[in-house]
């Protein structure tokens, strides 16, 4: 395996390997399931250079990572934009009122959970019917829209039940972004691999597309409490 970096194995019932490096800087192998440990490790050994590099670029763009106190004038994104935070003892909840977050005063691990509440809430009222519109232009069924805690991804979908699920976290950024995110995961349910058919479905809707992954690989890091 390659060394110093985390390696997740998964088998599955496919016919060929995917690497996938997570948002963590983990490493995600998906495999054939009767695929055997010593054939996995020599598919990483040929990609090392590759996995090293990505690690190495992304390393450098997650040297701006954001590093949030939650004292007032402490700026949060929300659909790209940034938001001063304002203590007032006349809430309870957090709200958006112009240019300011207004947050209860509180400690820092409760005002965190207000703000992905928040973050959830607004997800669930934006990108649901959003998803919904763009599933009816791609001409795929869509039974359920999610907004959770991810982990590593900013998106993911299930085939089983046409059901995609986004981080919390991708509110955070431009809605042109939001909208890539909703449509790289339908375009899943025509295409599975990230092969030139699934590319070409993606830019059927989002012609500039590739600008919104790089914007990710760059201020992905910067979306966070």
């Amino acid at each position: 395996m390659l060394k110093g970096i985390t390696i997740n194995i998964r088998r599955r019932k496919r016919k060929t390997t995917s690497i996938y490096i997570e948002r963590d800087g983990t490493v995600s192998v998906y495999a054939p399931e009767n695929m055997k440990d010593d054939e996995i490790q020599s598919v990483l050994k040929s990609r090392e250079y590759q996995i090293h590099k990505y690690l190495a670029k992304r390393e450098l763009l997650n040297a701006n990572k954001a590093n949030r106190e939650p004292v007032n004038g402490q700026s949060y994104p929300y659909l790209g934009r940034n938001y001063y935070l304002q203590y007032s003892p006349a809430t309870k909840t957090l709200k958006l009122k112009g240019k300011y977050f207004i947050a209860p005063e509180t400690n820092k691990g409760k005002l965190q959970e207000l703000f992905r509440d928040f973050y959830r809430k607004r997800g669930a009222a934006l990108i649901a019917p959003k998803a919904q519109d763009f599933a009816a232009k791609i001409g795929v069924k869509l039974d359920e829209v999610a907004i959770l805690e991810l982990k590593n991804r900013w998106a993911s979908c299930s085939m089983k039940k046409a059901k995609v699920n986004f981080h919390w976290k991708a509110m955070m950024a431009p809605i042109t972004v939001i909208d890539y995110l909703i449509v790289h995961e339908l375009a899943h349910f025509k295409y599975r691999k990230h092969d030139s058919p699934f590319w070409n479905e993606v830019d059927k809707i989002i012609p500039n597309h590739q600008e919104k992954v790089e914007w990710l690989k760059r201020y992905g890091a910067s979306l966070t409490l």
